[in-house]
């Protein structure tokens, strides 16, 4: 009987991985801006972009798919 060497798996060998370097983003700049222009119809709207829900807002009901 011959000795067998244990198989191993064709996945990826493990490597370590390079962690992300969080880059702290002004929502008052000039695109930042130009860009909540486009995509915002009021200023309630403008401060949900961003992250600042007022109190008693309505919550977005998602797409319905069939």
């Amino acid at each position: 009987a011959k000795s067998r060497k244990p198989k191993r798996g064709k996945g990826k060998s493990s490597k370590k991985k390079a962690k992300k370097v969080v880059k702290e983003v002004d929502i008052l700049s000039p695109a930042a801006m130009l860009n909540a222009y486009y995509i915002c119809h009021n200023a309630p709207a403008f401060l949900e972009f961003r992250g600042f829900p007022w109190p008693g807002s309505p919550k977005k009901k998602g797409k319905k798919r069939k």
